[in-house]
């Protein structure tokens, strides 16, 4: 006599539904859905260890490793957790694997979500947060981040402050010394990308991060140009505009903030052209028919 299985697909129709009109409304969702599969349906299979050669990866930049060590609790998973840096997802990393990321300098947040059937938060809530971090990266430096929900390292990061996120709970900064010892990301292999568990790391994610970078920047001057205006207004800096020509009025001297926006948009135009010039090199400059 055959017994039949419940499908799960039934509950997840509802669910991929609610994602798509919460996605419509505007909201933020969280979610890895199709990604999310554990080392117990789906183990890794990629090749041991083995660091990206040199010549993989731009010296102005810098290199993030992620590795998960092996465990029973790991292997047992039925889905495993999601990585995101600067609020973009990038993998869900599996028992006994390890992976990249080449990133832009500066400041690099980097946050970790356990997922139910694919989803896994909306705006600021999260089913649960495993790691809300961010880490300050240097160009020409490489970084190794260990995940393992069992056992903490045997030491702290000597570069980060005793209260750092990174230096606690499950995810934490170790040093190249520490992640080469036997058992550590030498032991794992390679998380592969394939139908089961697509993923978006092992690449250079640089202009991702700086487009983001400027994006940010110019919302916080942005609002440092609305409070510039009101200490102004207050210093008797700034005229109204008539009642007969609402187009005028503003601020009798220069803002800051609007040299430093100026300043930004050139420095970000001088990237864009930067970028157009190195594509252009690598295609060779373009191809003859004839």
């Amino acid at each position: 006599m055959k017994t039949r299985v419940p499908s799960v697909f039934p509950l997840l129709r509802p669910l991929v539904a609610l994602l798509l009109l919460l996605a419509v409304s505007g909201c933020t969702v969280y979610q890895s859905i199709g990604k999310s599969v554990g080392s117990f349906l789906h183990p890794v299979s990629g090749h041991d260890f083995v660091h990206i050669d040199n010549d993989s990866w731009d010296r102005r930049n810098a290199v993030l490793y992620f590795y998960r060590t092996h465990s029973q609790w790991a292997a047992d998973e039925i889905e495993a957790p999601s990585v995101y840096i600067d609020d973009t997802h990038y993998f869900n990393i599996r028992n006994d694997s390890f992976t990249w990321l080449e990133v832009s300098p500066g400041e690099r947040h980097i946050a970790m979500r356990r997922p139910l059937l694919g989803l896994e938060g909306m705006n600021s809530f999260s089913l649960s947060l495993i790691a809300d971090a961010t880490l300050e990266v240097e160009p020409g430096k490489i970084y190794y981040l260990r995940y393992n929900e069992l056992s903490e390292p045997g030491q702290r990061h000597p570069d980060l402050d005793p209260d750092h996120p990174l230096t606690q709970g499950d995810l934490q900064l170790v040093t190249r010394e520490y992640a080469m010892q036997a058992d550590e990301i030498v032991s794992t292999r390679f998380l592969n990308s394939d139908l089961l568990a697509p993923n978006h790391a092992a690449t250079s994610i640089v202009e991702v991060n700086e487009d983001m970078d400027y994006e940010r920047q110019l919302v916080l001057l942005e609002e440092e140009r609305e409070l510039e205006i009101e200490r102004m207004k207050e210093e008797g800096k700034y005229e109204s505009a008539s009642w007969f020509w609402p187009f005028g009025g503003g601020p009798t001297v220069p803002l800051e903030t609007d040299q430093k926006i100026e300043q930004l948009e050139r420095e970000y135009a001088e990237l864009e052209q930067e970028r157009e010039r190195r594509e252009e090199a690598e295609s060779g400059g373009g191809w003859w028919i004839f």
